[in-house]
């Protein structure tokens, strides 16, 4: 698909692979609107970047959606992609008294329910607007969990189903493109606790991005995970012990 000239809103903008993609879909001429909960770093960020402008907002609640997408209509008047790509993940491996279920919970509704959510809100700017696209961020542990990442994985598990249900039920029905992007472990803030020094680059993965609309490539596995992805194919439990190797 044709990536210029488009008005976008990348939520989770302020920072790593959110920031990287302001950065490159800026250069290629389109409007770029980052969102997130802090204002003073999207405005830091939006200052860095190139036809990008900010509002800030949290995509948790549903009265700050509310105001995102009012705000969107009535000073922009159209949005062509939507990327899905704030997330929220928790450290930690099951067990008796971890309080799995709040981590769990708060988890889903920012990976998984906001995604529902503001998407839906946001569809009928995506069906009037020319060339339209919703990105959705999931993860390599969408097809192969993490033990230390448990609940997060399971959140990014229920946004890949999702995310094939939406692009199957909006191609019959408003031509809307749906994309998926499924990094590894990136080198962000995010993954600090663990070891995200060692992922790839955030800028590999916003180009990854780039590349894979431009092609019409619908899920894209990037590094890491195409190998993942095809051992999880051949053998589920290889592929458990080789994501998980060392973290027992």
């Amino acid at each position: 698909m044709n990536i210029t000239n488009k008005t976008i809103l990348i939520t989770g903008g302020g920072s790593g692979i959110g920031f990287q993609m302001a950065k490159l879909f800026g250069s290629k001429g389109n409007k770029v609107i980052i969102t997130g909960r802090s204002e003073d770093k999207l405005k830091q960020a939006a200052t860095q970047l190139n036809n990008v402008s900010f509002i800030a907002g949290d995509v948790s609640d549903a009265a700050s959606v509310d105001n995102l997408v009012n705000r969107i209509t009535n000073e922009f008047g159209e949005l062509n992609i939507l990327i899905n790509n704030a997330g929220q993940a928790n450290v930690y491996k099951l067990g008796a008294n971890v309080n799995a279920y709040d981590k769990a919970a708060g988890e889903m509704e920012t990976n998984y329910l906001s995604v529902i959510r503001l998407t839906e809100k946001l569809l009928p700017l995506l069906t009037a607007s020319k060339g339209s696209a919703i990105v959705n961020v999931t993860s390599i542990v969408a097809f192969v969990p993490g033990i230390n990442l448990p609940t997060y994985a399971a959140s990014k598990a229920a946004l890949h189903s999702y995310s094939q249900a939406l692009r199957y039920t909006l191609a019959l029905t408003t031509g809307i493109k749906v994309f998926e992007l499924m990094p590894p472990l990136v080198n962000t803030g995010l993954s600090v606790d663990i070891g995200g020094a060692n992922g790839i680059d955030p800028e590999v993965v916003a180009q990854h991005l780039i590349d894979g609309m431009e092609a019409d490539n619908y899920e894209l596995h990037t590094g890491k995970t195409a190998d993942m992805y095809q051992l999880f194919l051949s053998s589920p439990v290889a592929a458990m012990n080789a994501l998980n190797q060392g973290r027992e």
